[in-house]
């Protein structure tokens, strides 16, 4: 993996970054406030492992219409994507509890969707957080089929029209992810990246088809031999729901850092981003719908980009109002705050870069 160094360009920027968490700080200590999750962040973790959880056992409990099935797989489809963003996303970060086995406990509820908390922790916490939108290291902004993300990505004629088509492989993210995992971890050993955070690759590798064998026997395998549904009924159920929390995980994520004034950075020749880090993240960032309740009780602070990537260690659930500190502090010192005042704006900022991305070709370094 290629290495950056952020470099600040000046003094001021370094001002910046040393004002900005002692303001922060500040701010936990005035309240009294701990920094890690509360009695908000508990219900909801029940409210949306409910989500996920009750339609399925439902559906094994009693005889349900194919067409109620459908309605409770979107249902769970949400489950799934409120459990990634709003207790799995905290917990991972070590956001959810001062308590370590309570952040691996609620981590591990990634298992439960089929997928591997090694990688995430490897490409969302190594790679996407400490090189944010950094085009060949930032996987989340990498080409992803026909969809062309990254400004220096090569433009095919697909990419033409990809603002119309992108929203609806965005739903086969959580699937691809399901056999990605293991190509991803292979690369990231090979890389040796994998080095610092699993003790054995085979005991990784292990875990990882124990894992998935024994979620796909749940999520499939029970259904086929307690319910009167076809093979092939349970195959579109699972795919309405992994559909459902595909599509809401992507277009949540793409919201916040593929839209207008979230740059897309590359190193110069010796491998230098010449700009603090904590200015990158504001420049390659965006919030958006911050006085939307409903959206902020929901995606889990991934509204609140922003702050997230500031204070990764601080639960999404003091983002709101941290938000209007860092938006201060950005401004005291000239910095762009990039903030969408709703999610309509920010779906069509989204759609609007998607566009430009499909359009104009790869730029030169």
């Amino acid at each position: 993996m290629e290495h950056i160094k952020f470099v600040a360009k000046d003094q001021q920027e370094k001002q910046f970054t040393a004002d900005l968490r002692k303001n922060v700080k500040q701010y936990f200590e005035d309240n009294n406030l701990s920094i890690k999750g509360d009695s908000r962040l508990y219900v909801k973790t029940i409210v949306m492992v409910s989500l996920y959880l009750v339609p399925f056992i439902v559906m094994l409990a009693m005889p349900v219409p194919a067409g109620v099935a459908a309605l409770l797989c979107v249902v769970m489809g949400i489950g799934v994507a409120g459990t990634g963003m709003g207790v799995m996303h905290d917990a991972v970060h070590g956001a959810y509890s001062h308590k370590v086995w309570v952040n691996k406990l609620m981590g591990g509820t990634l298992y439960l969707l089929g997928s591997n908390v090694l990688n995430w922790k490897l490409q969302h916490n190594v790679f996407h957080h400490a090189y944010t939108n950094v085009g060949g290291i930032d996987e989340d902004i990498d080409t992803k089929g026909p969809i062309r993300l990254a400004e220096q990505a090569p433009l095919k004629k697909i990419h033409y029209y990809q603002h119309i088509y992108a929203f609806a492989l965005y739903g086969l993210l959580t699937i691809s992810k399901l056999f990605k995992d293991f190509t991803q971890l292979a690369r990231y050993n090979k890389a040796g990246v994998t080095k610092n955070y699993m003790e054995s690759p085979a005991w990784e590798y292990t875990k990882m088809v124990v894992i998935k064998l024994a979620y796909l026997v749940a999520i499939i395998g029970l259904p086929i031999v307690f319910t009167s549904f076809t093979w092939w009924q349970v195959a579109i159920g699972f795919f309405i729901m992994h559909w459902t929390a595909g599509f809401i995980l992507s277009t949540i994520f793409q919201m916040a850092h593929v839209v207008e004034g979230a740059e897309q950075p590359v190193a110069d020749s010796a491998g230098h981003i010449n700009h603090a880090w904590a200015v990158h993240e504001l420049q390659t960032t965006s919030d958006f719908a911050r006085n939307n309740s409903l959206v902020n009780w929901y995606v889990g602070g991934l509204n609140f980009q922003i702050e997230h990537h500031l204070f990764p260690n601080i639960s999404h659930v003091h983002y709101r109002k941290i938000s209007y500190i860092v938006e201060r502090t950005a401004k005291q010192y000239g910095i762009n705050y990039n903030l969408k005042p709703s999610f309509r704006a920010a779906i069509r900022s989204h759609i609007v870069k998607l566009k430009e991305l499909g359009r104009q070709p790869a730029y030169q370094h």
